[in-house]
């Protein structure tokens, strides 16, 4: 198992994004219809997304696999300040989406799959509208994200989500493939490459905890990754 060391675990980027700018483009892009969360295990109700770079550029599909198939969507097309924000990391992109959770609605705790810098892929999270009253977690730490802000987390890590608010909260969320330049970023952060190279090693609860998420991915990796867990316990 790779190391996911909580020293790695969440950043905030040197990055500042215009919330005004970012809110023009969202209503811009509230004018086509959001869909609902393909993972319903991870939330309580009306978690719904829109994407902006997608399998072969689909606004009706959200799905982030393991492809090369993605394309900028045709809402993206249309939102030409997400379209800056975006060039700013110079970086190849898989899934790139907006993700919306209303007031009152919960993203339960989980894990996702391979989805940390360790992995070779960084998901960025850029507030457009939040709340005071949102509560984001990870590994068990409260993040306070605000409009504008881009942060990066290992969402390898158990995550959660409350909008305890009265408005909707929405992120651009996008899923960059490491290189370089990225390198470079978590350089200048204070990411610690060398923990990287130390194997993880887990309780027999958390290994079945993990074998369980990883049943819930159903991947060719994500099978066998678990015939790997299985053999160690």
């Amino acid at each position: 198992m790779k190391n996911y060391a909580p020293e790695n675990a969440i950043f905030k980027l040197p990055f500042s994004f215009d919330s005004n700018l970012l809110s023009k483009d969202l209503k811009i892009a509230e004018d086509f219809l959001f869909i609902n969360h393909y993972v319903t295990s991870n939330f309580s109700r009306n978690y719904k997304l829109l994407p902006l770079r997608s399998i072969n550029g689909s606004i009706e599909s959200g799905f982030a696999t393991e492809t090369t198939n993605y394309e900028d969507t045709i809402v993206l097309d249309k939102c030409l300040y997400f379209k800056e924000v975006i060039s700013k990391f110079k970086c190849p992109k898989n899934s790139i989406r907006l993700m919306s959770l209303p007031a009152g609605d919960i993203v339960n705790p989980h894990t996702d799959f391979e989805c940390g810098y360790e992995d070779g892929l960084f998901r960025i999270h850029i507030p457009i509208k939040t709340n005071q009253k949102v509560e984001f977690n990870l590994d068990n730490k409260k993040i306070n994200m605000q409009c504008g802000e881009a942060w990066y987390a290992n969402f390898n890590l158990t995550h959660s989500v409350k909008n305890k608010g009265n408005n909707t909260r929405i992120h651009l969320v996008i899923d960059c493939i490491r290189n370089t330049w990225s390198d470079t970023l978590f350089t200048s952060m204070g990411y610690n490459f060398e923990l990287e190279t130390k194997e993880e090693q887990f309780d027999r609860a958390t290994t079945l905890n993990i074998i369980d998420e990883l049943k819930r991915q159903d991947t060719t990796t994500a099978r066998d990754l678990i015939q790997k867990m299985k053999a160690k316990l």
